[in-house]
């Protein structure tokens, strides 16, 4: 057992890695899950139609995140050799993916928003209203665009930043926003303080206000701390890249970025084959999900130490010890799954109570909490391994190990079960779900092979 099983030492570096941005996603996903409460207040249709537009909002926060951990390899590594304008250089290659991405589609949310809410709206048997579910889904997302620069600038700078070891100031920053979010949400959905009851616009609104809140905090830190963040220095004063490294960049990072966009379109599609069975599914995994995101953050946050703890080591030249220590972070990741699955048991059949819903969504939110619950340790090992061959620069391998496997695997089973058969949708959702034990023989197969330990940046 000792080959999976750290020393102190070894635990007290990977909560200091893991611990903030646990926090983070753990308060983050907290207020969000008061934030979809107080939307559930509503109403169900209203809790649809935000639930549907996040869907889609969901494909661009994961295209922005996949873009930004193409360069973040490099970031990880350059820091870990002390090449702060290589750091520079992975920046400006982040600039660019941004920007590409808040492009592309806040176009196609503008011209294709109301289309792509209607593909979600099905009769169910709880006989909900599908116009007004789509007049409030169209109503949150006009305003929920203008979120999308203030995201995606803060998320160069905080990956940036987590990357580099400092991951204090963006767990900071979210705490902050998240606060920000919950007190403005609270006066504009219901009306407080003078404010006229905006409902469904005012949630958008006050993420909107939070987006910009965050977003401040952590683009003007570094600047104002030179001593601890040297490579913000002069960072956007060229947006030149060097060719060898822009090519180095694009080979490994293109993978990623196309894998984030067709996984999370992937899970969009899922849900769209779920939502066939009506409109009240949509709801229950609306609520299944929120909740079961705040349990998930543990073995996230996982993965964003491995890919931390990994890339540094792996770009100091410390190969053999990034091997094994990467096998005690997988470990480590599976068992606190078991735990945190088994507190989602329990806690599943009380927090859908708290939604001003229908008993029947009620029902079928614990039912799926149950589910994602008796399956965490198998995401959580596949979720380990997927970061792991990341830090390596394995883009291609997990690209073939995430968003291939949905789309040859998981969609075709979703698709066949939802459209050409009666199979409920309990049983058609943990069916779907259980094929992931493939994905987890693939990881546990390419991560023993050993390919993945590469020093990336030797040579820049």
């Amino acid at each position: 057992m000792r080959q999976y099983i750290g020393s102190r030492a070894f635990y007290r570096k990977l909560f200091t890695v893991m611990v903030p941005i646990l926090i983070q996603n753990l308060i983050t996903n907290f207020v969000s899950l008061l934030d979809n409460i107080m939307v559930g207040q509503v109403g169900t249709e209203p809790m649809s139609g935000v639930a549907i537009v996040n869907q889609l909002f969901f494909v661009f926060c994961l295209c922005i995140f996949g873009g930004q951990a193409g360069p973040g390899i490099f970031t990880a590594q350059f820091f870990g050799k002390g090449d702060n304008e290589g750091v520079r250089h992975t920046m400006r290659a982040k600039l660019y993916v941004a920007l590409g991405a808040v492009l592309v589609f806040g176009a196609v949310l503008l011209r294709f928003g109301d289309r792509l809410i209607g593909l979600f709206l099905h009769e169910g048997e709880e006989g909900l209203d599908l116009a007004a579910t789509l007049g409030y889904g169209k109503s949150y997302l006009n305003v929920m665009l203008w979120q999308m620069i203030p995201f995606a600038a803060c998320q160069l700078y905080a990956s940036t930043l987590r990357e580099a070891g400092e991951t204090m100031l963006p767990m900071k920053a979210g705490v902050i926003a998240v606060f920000v979010n919950l007190c403005f949400n609270y006066i504009l959905i219901f009306g407080k303080l003078g404010f006229p009851a905006m409902g469904v616009v005012g949630a958008a609104v006050a993420t909107v206000i939070a987006r910009i809140v965050e977003c401040a905090i952590v683009m003007i830190w570094p600047y104002r701390h030179p001593e601890r963040c040297p490579y913000v220095k002069g960072a956007f004063r060229s947006l030149a890249i060097p060719g060898a490294l822009f090519r180095q960049i694009a080979v490994m990072g293109m993978p990623l970025l196309i894998n984030e966009l067709l996984w999370s379109g992937g899970m969009t599609t899922l849900n769209q084959c779920y939502s066939l069975r009506g409109l009240e599914v949509v709801s229950a995994f609306n609520i299944s999900s929120t909740i079961s995101n705040l349990f998930f953050c543990a073995f996230l946050a996982m993965g964003n130490a491995i890919a931390i703890i990994v890339g540094q080591q792996l770009g100091a030249g410390e190969l053999e010890k990034a091997r094994d220590d990467d096998r005690k972070l997988i470990a480590f990741s599976v068992a606190l799954s078991v735990i945190v699955g088994g507190l989602m048991a329990l806690v599943s059949p009380l927090l859908p109570r708290m939604y001003n819903t229908t008993e029947g969504v009620r029902q079928l939110a614990v039912s799926l909490l149950l589910i994602g619950a008796a399956l965490m340790p198998m995401h959580a090992f596949a979720n380990a391994c997927y970061f792991t061959l990341r830090s390596g620069g394995k883009t291609v391998i997990t690209f073939v190990f995430d968003s291939l496997f949905t789309w040859l695997l998981s969609i075709p089973a979703a698709f066949v079960l939802s459209r050409y058969t009666s199979v409920p949708i309990l049983p058609m959702y943990a069916a779907v779900e259980a094929l992931n034990i493939f994905k987890c023989i693939l990881g546990f197969v390419l991560v023993r092979s050993g390919k993945w330990v590469v020093n990336l940046v030797s040579e820049n």
